[in-house]
């Protein structure tokens, strides 16, 4: 029997890892689609009039089986995947898109939930009701149903098309990233980094049969220490120019042509569906609406951090003179004389503070944390099964031992683990006959491995990185939706940061960092005058950080508000849209698109804006914390209440002004990042 057909007969009904064999997963993906297809026949065939019940909640509960079948197998394929699995990938995809545009493209169907949405005024629906009937609606209208035949199929092949190119854009910047190495022979070539990354790099080199080096990757816990801390500048441009040319080296991996396809396609389908460009078709379902106002809010940052931006490269250039460095600061020199001179203002880096966040304390301070705001409690339960030795798993329980949901771990890097840090998903939460199904929820991340003589130490970022992935994580676990579509981070992609944003603001707070900051060796808890130092050294180089994410975030909108077949050449492109936001002059051959996985290989194309968007609402919502004490009961079950569980029910600024009791202002953010002089 194929065990992802099966009832999972596990505790919680947990994904079976150790069952499950490569060679199921297309048989299985082919019965789900079936099945899929014959509960959507059901509801088209059905002889009764459509109603809200036997229409949009029908629709909403098929494809269950697929569903859980294909999250496996997609959150397997980024965390733990390989070739055979790739090549999987590249065959399962266009099945899923096709399948998901039948349904989409469906006459009846369509007739049924048109009959359903243009009475609704005479029905009695709750506001969770009638934003899934909503939401229903448009997702048809957006997706081609009033398309004449001619166009569906034309659509068909966009999707199919769009499909194919994302994966191979992933696969392209995942080769170029694992094909790099950098191995250093000399001890003298180590000069400034720290034992840590050291004793990281001789295991790395010995695990690839290299005896007596250091091997340094494209990986970023690799990567990010070398850029920081080795003194050699030769084999920092080395490093970086390897890092900012990935897939875009005129080799079989390039990425030049698959972007200016992907553009291409995302184009012509907005077109074919009424849109200007692709970024109208998308802002549509997002609290920004359209292009116009998300240029407006960029504008308005760049006015406040280009300046600031400005006098923090200035400042760098004349510190780095000073310590013998260049005359002018190259890329590749940022991170290094910024680190220093981060230590020398602040007496900080993150050498002195990683002792004191061992990953495991971290992990206990996360859980800390949301006990004190939700009263949620962690188990580690060692009889769920795993997809890897080094995924730990926990039952989740709230303050009255009732289950919440289940929380799997994944922190370590392997080669087929994809770069960066993520939340996802293998079970939504929803209601169903009465029962409240719980969610499943992961937390995936890259953080460096602990060595034979030291446990894994994080750094500051790491920790925030953490922090940020697990207030993902809290929006998936107290989800409190009737329908799985509107839960958990099923929200507006520029609301979907708020919950991981916000709470990585408890890594700076003295009541927080007192649960869990402690000594690895000595077990002394971080001293208070270090924890102011973390305070005032966060808004060190905002101003260039915001100017960075203005940036990519302006970037991700012109490819998509630029009529696509005017764009020739990938490079020109880029180079002309970064100017406004460049202080250093362009490294020849680097380039950004060619690797920007998040707008082109993840779901943030015409959305990279929603990080800063989301960091208005959280130094807002934040603001509000800290009002009546960052722990405040009242406040955490506002939040609670009206964002991590009320997911995608309502719209998010009627949600976020429940909560707040305001619309959000960016008073907050340029005030916390020293951008607006108060």
């Amino acid at each position: 029997m194929n065990p992802l057909l099966n009832h999972f007969a596990t505790p919680f009904n947990t994904a079976p890892f150790s069952s499950i064999n490569i060679e199921h997963y297309l048989p299985a993906i082919e019965q789900a689609i079936q099945t899929g297809k014959q509960e959507i026949q059901q509801i088209t065939t059905n002889p009764a009039p459509a109603t809200f019940e036997n229409t949009i909640v029908a629709l909403e509960r098929s494809g269950e089986l697929l569903d859980r079948i294909s999250s496996i197998f997609f959150n397997l394929n980024a965390a733990e995947t390989n070739s055979e699995l790739q090549q999987l990938a590249k065959q399962i995809s266009p099945m899923l898109a096709a399948y998901g545009n039948d349904i989409i493209l469906d006459e009846e169907l369509f007739r049924r939930i048109n009959q359903v949405y243009e009475s609704k005024n005479q029905l009695t629906l709750n506001a969770e009701e009638a934003t899934l009937l909503d939401k229903t609606y448009k997702s048809f209208i957006r997706n081609g149903a009033n398309l004449s035949e001619n166009e569906k199929s034309s659509l068909r092949e966009i999707d199919n098309q769009l499909s194919r190119l994302s994966l191979e854009f992933g696969e392209n910047v995942l080769h170029e990233t694992n094909q790099f190495s950098l191995e250093v022979t000399n001890p003298e070539d180590l000069k400034g980094l720290p034992e840590s990354v050291r004793e990281a790099s001789a295991q790395a080199a010995l695990e690839a049969g290299k005896e007596n080096s250091w091997l340094f990757t494209l990986h970023l816990p690799s990567y990010i220490p070398f850029m920081m801390y080795a003194g050699n500048r030769q084999l920092r441009r080395q490093l970086y120019q390897a890092y900012a040319t990935r897939g875009c080296q005129n080799n079989d991996y390039d990425n030049q042509t698959v972007v200016l396809d992907i553009v291409k396609l995302r184009q012509e389908r907005a077109q074919l569906l009424g849109f200007e460009t692709h970024a109208h078709f998308v802002l549509q379902e997002r609290m920004a609406e359209n292009p116009d106002k998300v240029q407006h809010f960029l504008q308005d940052l760049l006015i406040h951090a280009k300046p600031v931006a400005k006098q923090e490269v200035e400042e760098l250039t004349t510190y780095a003179k000073q310590i013998n460095g260049p005359e002018e600061l190259q890329r590749w020199d940022l991170s290094f004389y910024s680190e220093k001179l981060k230590k020398e203002k602040f007496t900080i880096d993150d050498e002195i503070l990683k002792p004191y966040f061992q990953l495991e304390k971290v992990i206990e301070g996360v859980f800390a944390v949301s006990n004190k705001l939700y009263g949620l409690v962690y188990k580690e339960n060692t009889e769920i099964e795993t997809y890897h030795p080094d995924v730990k798993v926990y039952e989740v329980e709230d303050e009255e031992g009732r289950h919440v949901g289940i929380f799997y771990c994944d922190f370590f890097p392997r080669p087929g683990k994809r770069n960066g840090a993520w939340m996802t998903s293998y079970r939504s939460q929803q209601k169903v006959n009465g029962s409240d199904q719980r969610p499943h929820v992961a937390i995936v991340c890259n953080f460096t491995k602990p060595t034979s003589s030291k446990p894994a130490l994080l750094t500051f970022n790491e920790v925030r990185t953490l922090f940020h992935e697990f207030g993902h994580a809290l929006h998936g676990l107290l989800a409190n939706s009737t329908y799985s579509s509107l839960s958990g981070t099923h929200v507006y992609w520029d609301f979907v940061e708020l919950p991981s944003q916000v709470f990585e603001n408890w890594t700076t707070e003295k009541e927080s960092l007192d649960l869990f900051a402690r000594h690895y060796q000595t077990g002394e808890p971080i001293p208070d005058d270090l924890i102011q130092r973390i305070k005032d050294s966060t808004n060190f180089m905002s101003g260039y950080a915001t100017l960075r994410q203005i940036g990519l975030a302006r970037l991700d909108l012109a490819w998509h508000t630029t009529q696509a077949n005017t764009v020739e050449d990938v490079f020109t492109f880029e180079n002309k849209t970064l100017a406004e936001t460049e202080i250093f002059t362009f490294v020849p051959g680097a380039n950004t698109s060619c690797s920007f996985s998040h707008i082109f290989q993840g779901g943030y194309s015409s959305g990279y804006y929603s990080y800063k968007w989301a960091e208005v609402l959280d130094a807002d919502a934040f603001e509000f914390f800290q009002e009546k004490g960052v722990f405040n009961k009242q406040t955490a079950t506002l939040f609670k209440q009206h964002i991590l569980s009320a997911g995608g029910s309502e719209p998010p600024m009627i949600l976020y002004k429940r909560f707040r009791g305001k619309e959000p202002s960016p008073m907050a953010l340029l005030k916390r990042n020293g951008l607006l002089k108060v």
